[in-house]
């Protein structure tokens, strides 16, 4: 899956490890090869989605002035525009999830890193009206992070959903990434790895997957109604701020 790391390293997102994604639910539109398809967007519901700009744009300069990259270098290690990261450094562009993906993996963070705002511990209440939520363009494929964006972190918890039918593809993820996934509803059709060396599982409501994730694995909802999952991302190690 796209974790909220890579937007975390590459993804189907996917692809937030993102992080970091190649999709079959949803037509996108051309893109130039320094940029990912615009498919996937940050659609949160709420106050947050007026606020997820200028936090990127915040955490991104951080992020980059602390490893000495210039936008040039940084440009160049993670495919996107030296324009489009000034103009996400300065909250004038909301970036796409590929696009957070391929930051996060040139920065060698998890995606959660680069959309959280910093904020004192204690006690956290998400509330579902506030969700951050990931959305394929076609609205077939939804990731809602069910943690607080309040630091580094080596695991992520997620609820994933997959229209009948859909599917859903991700990139391998950072060496030593962790997948684990229970079908909450539904079944799901999970294949892990790509060629001759991939394998397919089937999972019906109720049943559970662990998988090393740093391979490339595709979702595909084998039911006639929507799929839901859990999904706790696991990194190999804490990510560097």
């Amino acid at each position: 899956m796209k974790s909220v790391r890579e937007s975390s390293k590459k993804s189907a997102a996917p692809s937030p490890r993102a992080p970091e994604s190649t999709k079959k639910v949803a037509a996108a539109p051309a893109a130039a090869p320094s940029e990912p398809p615009a498919d996937w967007a940050y659609q949160p519901d709420g106050e947050s989605a007026q606020d997820l700009a200028p936090v990127v744009g915040v955490n991104l300069r951080r992020l980059r002035m602390r490893r000495g990259l210039s936008l040039e270098k940084l440009a160049q290690k993670s495919g996107v525009s030296r324009a489009m990261l000034g103009q996400i450094e300065l909250g004038q562009s909301a970036p796409t999830i590929n696009v957070l993906w391929k930051i996060a993996r040139a920065l060698d963070v998890t995606f959660a890193t680069l959309i959280q705002a910093r904020e004192a511990g204690g006690p956290t209440v998400l509330k579902k009206a506030q969700a951050k939520v990931l959305t394929s363009q076609g609205g077939q494929f939804s990731s809602r992070a069910l943690f607080p964006f309040d630091g580094p972190r080596r695991a992520e918890f997620y609820e994933l959903r997959l229209a009948p039918k859909a599917q859903e593809s991700a990139d391998a993820h950072a060496p030593g990434t962790v997948e684990n996934l229970v079908v909450s509803e539904g079944q799901l059709e999970l294949v892990i790895g790509d060629g001759a060396h991939s394998e397919t599982h089937r999972l019906d409501t109720g049943d559970a997957i662990v998988f090393e994730a740093d391979v490339p694995h595709v979702y595909t909802n084998a039911g006639a109604k929507d799929c839901v999952m859990y999904l706790v991302m696991t990194y190999a190690e804490a990510d560097r701020v």
